[in-house]
């Protein structure tokens, strides 16, 4: 990033779901929940400047659409009540029971259109509330065994599930979210680059990108910070969710940095230094508090990876991007590296 460009004002968003009870796969909710309108009302209190939804955040799935349209509308002004806008919506396809077998790619006719016609209704939401970026994450779209499905099969559904989608409304924009694992085994689009793959096969790839969540990345044995950099180039990097994963396990949804703080002060260089959030991009958070944390505490995590993802971009744009260029081209890459140590540790020696 040249020095004579103004610097990015950074927006941030994360969605009701990051203020939870707690729950995990092994254990019941822990803290009690919170009233949708409270966690709305919690967004500016900690400094944030948008939503992220999914369809049956809204309203539920269930309704009439003209039911809908009466519960959007109410959301809606909560929202303009609050001063929030809407970053991203996203159908949520993996809960029903019609989906156990994928959405999109599962055997049965009837499963793949009702995901079809959500999907399709998710769009109508997204529009109700002046949101242009729709969100695929394909969380049951793969297999527990290969030959459970045709693989190529399943990889020109998704494709055909995205182009009704792009012809269902011209002005939306699908985000594709990949994650190689959980709660499929084996999934079809498991890392960034098999979804902008897919992005130039649909009708429209101008309106095809991606959303890149730290922790999938590091699920699949990558470096987030390079996956951004890919998705960067080839300009389909529309949204972020930064977190943190100790390692190849579950889906963790650490503080961003909690685990790693070179490799988030990787990613915040990245952005930073390629112009992201130049044309409105949102810093979006995935964190989830502890299960230990009582109700009281149950949005420091949130604060907390601001807070951290904003003192990493002071330290970025602290460092002498001269000396580091100096350093580059004259393969001096220990003392690189010292460099970044020394400013993640806030000394100049």
């Amino acid at each position: 990033m040249s020095a004579t460009h103004t610097p990015v004002t950074y927006r941030f968003s994360f969605g009701p779901w990051n203020i939870s009870t707690g729950a995990d796969p092994f254990g019941p909710p822990v803290r009690n929940e919170l009233d949708f309108a409270r966690k709305i009302k919690a967004y500016k209190e900690l400094g944030f400047d948008a939503v992220q939804f999914h369809d049956d955040d809204v309203v539920p799935s269930e309704w009439g659409w003209n039911e809908q349209k009466k519960g959007i509308a109410a959301v809606k002004t909560m929202l303009e009540g609050e001063g929030l806008f809407v970053e991203i919506v996203a159908p949520r396809l993996w809960e029903d029971a019609r989906t156990i077998d994928g959405a999109f790619t599962s055997n049965s006719a009837a499963d793949r259109r009702y995901a079809l016609d959500r999907a399709k209704r998710c769009v109508d939401i997204a529009r109700e509330l002046d949101c242009v970026n729709y969100v695929f994450w394909l969380a049951r779209e793969g297999t527990y065994i290969r030959e459970a499905k045709d693989a190529k099969t399943a990889v020109g559904r998704i494709v055909d599930a995205c182009n009704a989608v792009l012809e269902h409304d011209p002005q939306i924009r699908i985000l594709g979210e990949a994650k190689p694992n959980e709660p499929m085994d084996q999934a079809y689009l498991p890392t960034v680059g098999h979804m902008i793959g897919i992005a130039y096969k649909t009708i429209d790839p101008a309106r095809t990108g991606v959303l890149i969540e730290s922790a999938h990345s590091i699920l699949a044995g990558l470096d987030p910070a390079d996956d951004m950099a890919y998705a960067l180039y080839h300009d389909k990097l529309w949204s972020v969710h930064l977190n943190d994963q100790n390692g190849l396990k579950y889906d963790q949804d650490k503080v961003f940095g909690s685990a790693d703080l070179r490799r988030a002060f990787d990613q915040v260089w990245t952005l930073e230094h390629n112009g992201y959030g130049r044309h409105g991009e949102c810093v979006g958070l995935d964190v989830k508090a502890m299960r230990t944390t009582t109700l009281e505490e149950s949005m420091f995590h949130l604060a907390h990876s601001k807070t951290m993802f904003l003192r990493l971009l002071e330290i970025v744009r602290g460092v002498d991007h001269a000396k580091v260029e100096h350093l580059r081209s004259n393969r001096r890459y220990e003392q690189l590296d010292m460099l970044i140590l020394n400013a993640l540790m806030g000394r100049s020696d």
